[in-house]
C-alpha cells in the first residue's frame, strides 16, 4: 500500500514536553567523548556541574518525538528508513538544564520514483517552556527507501552543499570509545542496532554501529574547538549529509574549510578505514 503524502504532511504531532537536568547535559557530552583529558578546561565545562554549559548539538535529542514512522498508519516501510541529512539552527544558547517543548512537523515529501524511494523532510522547534523563546530548530531528511512511486511531487530535492576543491584548512581528530554507542544511547535513542551484535549482524554490519547523531555531535565538538573557541554560544548553524556509519572505537577526523562571514565547510572521515562518514557539511559561527 503506497504512502499517503497528505496524511504525512498533516501528521498530528503533539507538543512534547522534555525536562532535562545537569546530569543529562553531562551524559550527552560524555557520549561524545568529552572529558577524555581531565585537565582540559575547555572540555571540563561540558562535563562538570560547576559553571556547566550545554553543547549546542544537544538540541537534537531534546523534544524528540521518537521513531514515529513506525506507526502502521503512516504507511511507511520503516525497516528501510535511513537518516539522510541533519541540520541545526541555533537562535539562543541551550540552558544547562530546564524544560523545553518539542514541536515537530513534516515540511515536505519528495517522490523519487518506483524503486527509488522517497525523501521526508521535517523540522522540530525546541522552545523554552518558561520564556516561550525559540531556542533551536532541528531539521532532518529521512530516506524512505521502500516508499517511492506513490505519485507525489518529484522535487526539486534540496541540493547538497558544494565542497571546496582544495585541501582543508584545519583538521581535528577525535577518537571514540569502544563503548561510545552504549553511553550515547542513554541520551534517548535505544535502537538495538547500536547495542546488540545480533541486530547489527541482521542489518549487515560486523558490529553495532555508532548513532549517526553521535557522529554529528563529535563533528560539532570538533568545529567548536577549531572555529568557535570552544564557546557553545558561537555556533549558529550546522548542516550535514550522512554517508557511512562509524564503528565505536574508530577515530573521527573532521576536515574544515574556512569560508566567508563566519561560515565553514566540513566533512568527517574515519581514520582507520579512510571512509567519509559525513559530507557536504556547512556551519555558521558568530
Amino acid at each position: 500500500m503506497p504512502i499517503d503524502p497528505e496524511r504525512l504532511l498533516n501528521w498530528p504531532f503533539e507538543d512534547l514536553e522534555h525536562t532535562y537536568t545537569a546530569r543529562d547535559t553531562i551524559l550527552y557530552a560524555l557520549g561524545l567523548g568529552l572529558g577524555a583529558d581531565p585537565l582540559d578546561e575547555a572540555q571540563l565545562r561540558f562535563v562538570y556541574e560547576e559553571n556547566l554549559a550545554a553543547l549546542p548539538t544537544m538540541a537534537v535529542v531534546l523534544g524528540y518525538p521518537g521513531f514515529w514512522v513506525k506507526d502502521p498508519a503512516t504507511g511507511v516501510d520503516w525497516k528501510k528508513v535511513l537518516h539522510g541529512e541533519q541540520g541545526l539552527e541555533v537562535f539562543k544558547p541551550l540552558p544547562a538544564e530546564g524544560t523545553v517543548i518539542g514541536r515537530t512537523r513534516v515540511t515536505g515529501i519528495i517522490d523519487k520514483g518506483a524503486g527509488k524511494g522517497a525523501l521526508l523532510l521535517s523540522d522540530r522547534d525546541v522552545i523554552d517552556k518558561k520564556s516561550g523563546d525559540l531556542l533551536c530548530r532541528v531539521s532532518g531528511t529521512s530516506f524512505l527507501r521502500g516508499d517511492g512511486g506513490f505519485g507525489g511531487s518529484s522535487g526539486p530535492a534540496p541540493a547538497p552543499h558544494a565542497m571546496p576543491e582544495r585541501a582543508p584548512d584545519l583538521s581535528v581528530s577525535i577518537p571514540t570509545l569502544p563503548q561510545a554507542a552504549l553511553i550515547y544511547r542513554l541520551s534517548g535513542d535505544y535502537n538495538p542496532l547500536h547495542a546488540d551484535p545480533k541486530v547489527a549482524a541482521a542489518g549487515g554490519f560486523k558490529a553495532p554501529i555508532l548513532h549517526g547523531l553521535c557522529t554529528y555531535g563529535v563533528a560539532g565538538r570538533a568545529l567548536l574547538q577549531a572555529v568557535g573557541g570552544s564557546k557553545p554560544e558561537s555556533l549558529r548553524r550546522m548542516d550535514v549529509r550522512f554517508t557511512s556509519p562509524v564503528y565505536p572505537g574508530e577515530t573521527i577526523v573532521t576536515e574544515i574549510w574556512k569560508g566567508e562571514g563566519g561560515a565553514v565547510s566540513f566533512r568527517a572521515k574515519v581514520a582507520e578505514r579512510d571512509v567519509v562518514v559525513l559530507n557536504n557539511g556547512r556551519a555558521e559561527f558568530g
